[in-house]
């Protein structure tokens, strides 16, 4: 899920008529005196971070001038709140408040519909007066056929002794939040406080609303960098292997990086599951040998080739790690072969030199290992693999006594490099990269076996050259189902005169930067 910070959550409000607090977000102190001069009044100052409980730990501040919010925001940016450094703060009219309501928006698994909640005791403490008061607690699940009329709003309102002037102004409330978290694609929306003034009006005094990942596309202007529901800003490495997943809806590659510095004696590798349940049984297996994670990664759903190649290669932007381990289900229904194709090019193009353990149970996983087996041998590192009858138990501790013969050696990333295209070279677009055939070289090549490699079946041979059988906007579309075969062929067995660009967009300028830190040690 992706979560809006507060003042992205009232943008989205006030666009959908919801009252909300007159202000906006400053990043410098400077700014926060601005913003306090514009609204003429005295502000509240609250730090923008994924967390709860912000005027616990000193994270809402009050000013009545200008320069006293320009001091109090001084204060609060640059404050560290669990995982976040505060960069923003929200400056708004201070409310004189009358009254305090609890509002909610939530999907209801069970019921399969959203379920609003709304309570007149609102504020903090809204789970303990569910547990203590229900009475207090009104709830409505919504037909999205049918939508939320000003009716319903209204008898939900009334169930827990809402009644007066104040009636329509909530129930109209309640609908129009409605509309924006379904327009919004939201997983859930909340207002606590939702408040009444001294004057009788009602304002949004806070909102958090998170959206559903899979609908974040259709939503640019949200301004969402990540589409993970995370309690702290996505690191740069997360922020680029969601660039390969954001469009490429083929499988799964979930990338979440643990820690960022993998320096000291711990024993950090990188990790690559698939499926939950599998992953978590395998990470349990690596901790258990004294191993840490360096990240946790999920490639599953049956993900191609080129988008298990990626996984790896941002895998592999994390220096320091000691090992590779890759272990899912033992019983996944994914053609194993796309994913040991992956992590052959990745690896080979890497000259991994630290110890890889790599079980691949499911379909074809005999061919999976033979792949691995056959292709990286010649390697510097020692690359295993193993199928659905060896335990994660067993693979974690193949991986210890790799890392040990290798003597605890830590990987150093390499600059993120392409092999050029040769000059006159046949090329065609895939769905995310490119493919080259040096003909120049084809000649040599005695068996011609890219042709049958290919699985789709969209490549055949003309004077003896490799040529798309299908139109190039065929295989642009998907019809080359990058599934790496005929390169890896091509490179072992014959020419290597085939060459599958697929990029990843900021990943060499972040290995970069990280070579350059490292120089200027």
């Amino acid at each position: 899920m992706a979560r809006l910070f507060e003042f992205q959550s009232k943008k989205l409000l006030k666009q959908g008529g919801i009252p909300v607090p007159a202000g906006d977000v400053a990043a410098t102190p400077e700014e926060a005196r601005r913003i306090a001069e514009r609204i003429g009044k005295p502000v509240v100052i609250k730090i923008q971070v994924w967390v709860t409980g912000r005027a616990g730990i000193g994270g809402i501040q009050f000013a009545d001038t200008p320069e006293e919010a320009e001091a109090k925001a001084r204060q609060l940016l640059g404050m560290k709140v669990k995982n976040f450094v505060v960069d923003r703060v929200l400056v708004e009219e201070k409310l004189a408040i009358k009254a305090e309501y609890f509002v909610g928006l939530v999907i209801d698994d069970a019921a399969k519909k959203p379920l609003l909640i709304f309570s007149p005791a609102g504020g903090t403490g809204i789970e303990e007066i569910a547990r203590l008061h229900p009475e207090k607690i009104a709830r409505q699940t919504i037909d999205v056929l049918k939508g939320f009329p000003e009716f319903e709003a209204r008898n939900m309102l009334i169930r827990v002794g809402v009644e007066g002037t104040i009636l329509p102004k909530l129930a109209d409330l309640l609908t129009k939040l409605y509309k924006v978290a379904h327009s919004s694609d939201a997983r859930s929306a909340e207002i606590n406080p939702l408040v009444l003034t001294a004057d009788d009006n009602i304002y949004a005094a806070d909102c958090h609303l998170v959206v559903d990942d899979y609908a974040v596309y259709r939503h640019p202007d949200f301004g969402i960098e990540i589409a993970r529901e995370f309690d702290r800003p996505p690191t740069e490495l997360e922020k680029i292997a969601y660039r390969v997943e954001e469009k490429d809806y083929r499988g799964t590659f979930y990338f979440f990086q643990m820690v960022e510095q993998t320096a000291g004696s711990e024993k950090y590798i990188g990790f690559n599951g698939a499926g939950g349940g599998g992953s978590m049984m395998s990470m349990d297996a690596v901790l258990n040998r004294g191993f840490k994670l360096a990240n946790y990664c999920d490639t599953s759903g049956n993900p191609p080739a080129s988008k298990v190649y990626r996984a790896a290669k941002v895998i592999l932007s994390q220096p320091g790690i000691r090992g590779y381990f890759a272990s899912g289900s033992g019983v996944a229904s994914q053609e194993q072969y796309h994913s040991a194709r992956g992590l052959t090019k990745a690896f080979y193009e890497e000259k991994l030199d630290i110890p890889a353990v790599i079980r691949l149970g499911g379909n074809f996983e005999e061919k999976a290992i033979e792949i691995l087996q056959t292709y990286l041998k010649d390697i510097p590192g020692v690359v295993e693999g193993y199928g659905r009858d060896d335990s994660p138990e067993f693979c974690a501790r193949r991986l210890e006594e790799l890392v040990a013969k290798n003597g605890g050696k830590r990987y150093e990333i390499r600059p993120f490099g392409e092999t050029p295209v040769p000059h006159k070279a046949y090329v065609f677009e895939t769905v995310t990269g490119r493919i080259s055939f040096d003909h120049s070289k084809c000649p040599g090549c005695n068996t011609k076996g890219c042709v049958p490699a290919c699985a789709p079946k969209i490549l055949k041979l003309e004077d003896g050259k490799p040529v798309l059988a299908i139109t190039p906007e065929e295989a642009k579309k998907g019809k080359c189902t990058e599934c790496l075969a005929c390169e890896i062929f091509c490179r072992f067995h014959e020419q290597d005169a085939i060459v599958i660009l697929l990029p990843i967009p900021g990943l060499k300028e972040y290995r970069e930067r990280i070579l350059a830190a490292k120089a200027q040690t």
